[in-house]
């Protein structure tokens, strides 16, 4: 039984060497890109999706067939690749475990948490609010899990949204002795 822990903490070793692995690839991946006049033009493209995830939500069964897909499906495809690229841009910061970031991005990390659990809480209680409003009207129940969902998805991205818009440009020279370790 005390082999078990030993066994299990160099597992999560082997884990986390191999995120650390990854995220090397990553830090290399889009360099011409890792400026705050980029992050925040993605940052603009990630809130826009997150309100068109919001309006078809609020539309859901209010407007003709096609509106619901099309500000749904296209909130989730162009959201989605602001979001990842967002997430390669910052470093994976608002998601890295502690080990992988230095004293700074913790800080960072931190913070950025912090915001998005308050907004994310104040966003629930929208959501809660806007279920109780709506739910003696058509389909109410079905309405209120859409918004739901569509406020969960825009509070989960607030911290890439924070990081984005707030990190100062990398450090050219740490940039380029990271591509010299590769």
């Amino acid at each position: 039984m005390t082999e078990q822990p030993g066994r299990l903490a160099a597992y999560w070793e082997r884990q986390l060497d191999k995120l650390d692995e990854n995220e090397r690839k990553r830090a290399q991946q889009l360099p011409s890109w890792r400026t705050r006049k980029h992050r925040r033009a993605l940052v603009a493209v990630l809130v826009l999706a997150d309100l068109a995830l919001i309006a078809g939500a609020a539309n859901f069964t209010a407007a003709p067939g096609w509106v619901f897909p099309a500000f749904w499906l296209s909130g989730l495809v162009v959201g989605g690749f602001a979001f990842m690229t967002l997430r390669i841009l910052t470093g994976r910061m608002c998601g890295s475990f502690s080990r992988l970031l230095d004293e700074r991005e913790r800080e960072w990390r931190h913070r950025v948490t912090y915001i998005g659990y308050q907004v994310l809480s104040y966003l629930m209680v929208i959501a809660f609010l806007y279920g109780l409003i709506i739910a003696d009207t058509e389909e109410g129940g079905v309405r209120g899990a859409m918004m739901l969902s569509a406020l969960l998805v825009t509070g989960t991205t607030i911290p890439s949204i924070v990081l984005g818009w707030a990190l100062p440009d990398d450090d050219p020279e740490d940039f380029e002795e990271g591509m010299g370790n590769a």
